[in-house]
C-alpha cells in the first residue's frame, strides 16, 4: 500500500507538472500572438473606415439594408465563412497557417492553427468561421456600397448553396430514420 501511494503521489505530480507546462506554453503562445490580433482589428477597422470615406468623397449614397437584405447577408455570410474556414476545397489555402485537428461536419474538416506569433494568430481567423463573419459581413457591406448588384447576386448563389447544403443534411437525417 505504501509503494502503491508513493506512485500515485509521483504520478500525480508528474501530471501536474505537464499541465503547467502546457498552460506555461499556451501563455506565452497567447502573449505571442496579441500583436497580431491587434494589427488584424486595425486593419479591418482602417479598411472598413477607408471604405466608407472613400464613398463619401464619390458621392456614394450608403444603402439603408432592410430586413431581407440582412438575412441574405446573413445567411451568405455564414456560407461564406464556412466555405472559407472548414472546406476541404479549400483547406490548400489555410494549409501554411493550420493543420488537421479532426473531421469536421458533411464535407468539413476541422484544423488548428499552427505556430506562433502573426502565422498562429492567421491560423485562428482562417479557422474559424466565427471569426471570419466580420470580415465576409464587412466585404458584403462595402460590395452594396461599390457593387451593389454583383454582391447582392454573390450573396444569393452563397444563401442558396447555404439553403441547399441544410436540405442535404435534412435529407440524410431523414432518410437514416427511415
Amino acid at each position: 500500500p505504501g509503494r502503491r501511494t508513493g506512485l500515485r503521489e509521483a504520478d500525480r505530480h508528474v501530471a501536474g507538472r505537464l499541465v503547467a507546462d502546457r498552460r506555461e506554453q499556451a501563455s506565452a503562445n497567447d502573449r505571442a500572438t496579441h500583436g497580431s490580433y491587434a494589427a488584424f482589428a486595425a486593419a479591418y477597422n482602417l479598411a472598413f473606415a477607408g471604405a466608407l470615406l472613400g464613398a463619401r468623397a464619390r458621392g456614394r449614397t450608403l444603402p439603408n439594408p432592410g430586413l431581407g437584405d440582412i438575412a441574405l447577408f446573413g445567411v451568405a455570410t455564414h456560407k461564406l465563412s464556412r466555405l472559407l474556414s472548414k472546406d476541404k476545397v479549400t483547406a490548400p489555402l489555410r494549409a501554411p497557417f493550420a493543420e488537421l485537428d479532426d473531421r469536421g461536419g458533411p464535407a468539413e474538416v476541422d484544423e488548428r492553427p499552427r505556430g506562433t506569433g502573426a502565422r498562429r494568430a492567421v491560423g485562428e481567423l482562417v479557422t474559424c468561421p466565427y471569426c471570419l463573419d466580420q470580415w465576409v459581413a464587412g466585404g458584403f457591406a462595402v460590395g452594396s456600397i461599390f457593387a451593389p448588384r454583383v454582391t447582392r447576386l454573390t450573396a444569393s448563389v452563397l444563401a442558396t448553396v447555404a439553403i441547399a447544403d441544410f436540405l442535404q443534411i435534412g435529407y440524410k437525417l431523414g432518410h437514416r430514420a427511415l
